[in-house]
């Protein structure tokens, strides 16, 4: 390895992934051999085929027409998780813990279903520049509900965490409430009890994709979702906003000692981190096979919010790193719904991603063993010239 690749704070960060995931993945197979071990129908051998067909994530249907489909829901899926990522990251880097994705998702949802179904449409053209009205809707709907602990932490210094754990019930009290109290607003005679009706013509465009992924949920989401990871990339490491964040988020009282508003920032960013989220939510709703159980919302936050810590600090909160941890998580999931092919439950892979998301928490400090070996490995490299 060289050791001009060893000073890369990029490549540090790529092997802390690495090695949480490696970690995960053995516990996992850990897990399964001990299942295998205590089970009367099961041998060790199982637990082998049950980490290859795990890791074979979508591909591991039998048919070329199963594979495609699936690829394309785990792309359909992976999409809200990485601006629920982006949402975190973005205000990691500020300094700011955003537990409160989830409620800013919630409002996304809200917002872009109240434009979706009020505006619905027969024609498909019309419909496109109603889902670009509804995705703005959902943006500003987030961004307002993030700004909220943005401003109490900005000027009265109180912690975000505990408000964003206060928005999330309230926003979600919010969607069950006013859905279920004008139930003559969304006719419900083609869905479940419970469900809002699905979009009509006012969803993502498909750009192309659900001929590639036939008979999955695969839109254009993902690739929106690719370009805003790359615009939150560049505004941060190549923008004089993007150093103030960061300034702001490695120490606030230098940052304001030198000139810049950190107040400005904290709102700010939460605000951007609100309006991530609620775009997540566009991107997952506006999508003619997903309905929206909104009878129940206030009894469980969604969990794509939650998901989004995992996914940000995977990537070590690098908003191009967020794109590959959050389709990694998908993955995953999707691979362990065909455990059951070799009797072993589906739930395996959520161990193996919640392992990944413990170790993900401690990323920093894998980040600096592997600082510290990589530093030891330059040293004597740079001795033995």
């Amino acid at each position: 390895m060289k050791a001009s690749l060893l000073k890369k704070q990029w490549f540090k960060s790529l092997l802390s992934s690495i090695v949480s995931i490696f970690i995960g993945v053995v516990v996992g197979f850990v897990v399964m051999i001990i299942i295998t071990l205590f089970s009367e129908t099961n041998t060790v051998a199982d637990s082998f085929k049950g980490i290859g067909i795990m890791l074979s994530g979508p591909f591991a249907s039998k048919t070329t027409a199963n594979m495609l489909m699936n690829l394309g829901n785990t792309i359909f899926y992976t999409t809200p998780l990485i601006m629920t990522g982006l949402s975190v990251a973005l205000a990691y880097k500020t300094g700011l813990f955003n537990i409160g994705a989830p409620g800013q998702y919630i409002m996304g949802t809200v917002a872009c279903l109240l434009v979706a179904l009020f505006l619905q449409t027969d024609n498909r053209v019309s419909g496109v520049f109603v889902w670009i009205l509804a995705v703005l809707a959902g943006a500003v709907a987030g961004a307002l509900w993030g700004t909220i602990p943005g401003m109490l932490k900005a000027f009265f210094n109180i912690n975000e965490v505990i408000v964003c754990i206060m928005t999330n019930w309230i926003a979600a009290n919010i969607a069950s409430w006013l859905f279920s109290a004008t139930p003559a607003i969304w006719s419900t005679e083609n869905t479940k009890a419970g469900f809002l009706i699905k979009v009509a013509n006012n969803y993502t465009p498909k750009l192309g994709l659900d001929k590639i992924f036939q008979n999955s949920l695969a839109d254009g989401g993902i690739i929106f979702a690719i370009i805003i990871a790359v615009i939150i990339f560049v505004i941060l490491e190549k923008t004089t906003f993007g150093f103030q964040l960061k300034s702001c988020g490695s120490n606030k009282n230098a940052s304001k000692y030198a000139g810049l508003n950190d107040k400005r920032n904290i709102i700010l960013s939460m605000a951007i981190a609100g309006a991530l989220a609620g775009i997540g939510a566009c991107f997952y709703f506006l999508n003619p096979g997903i309905e929206y159980k909104y009878l129940s919302q206030y009894a469980a936050l969604p969990a794509y919010g939650f998901n989004g810590i995992a996914s940000a600090f995977l990537a070590n909160c690098s908003p191009l790193g967020i794109i590959l941890s959050s389709f990694f998580i998908r993955y995953i999931n999707t691979g362990g719904e065909f455990l059951t092919k070799v009797n072993l439950n589906r739930y395996v892979a959520d161990i193996v991603v919640a392992v990944i998301i413990y170790l993900a928490g401690f990323s920093r400090i894998i980040l600096e063993g592997i600082n510290k070996i990589s530093d030891k490995i330059i040293d004597k490299k740079e001795d033995n010239k």
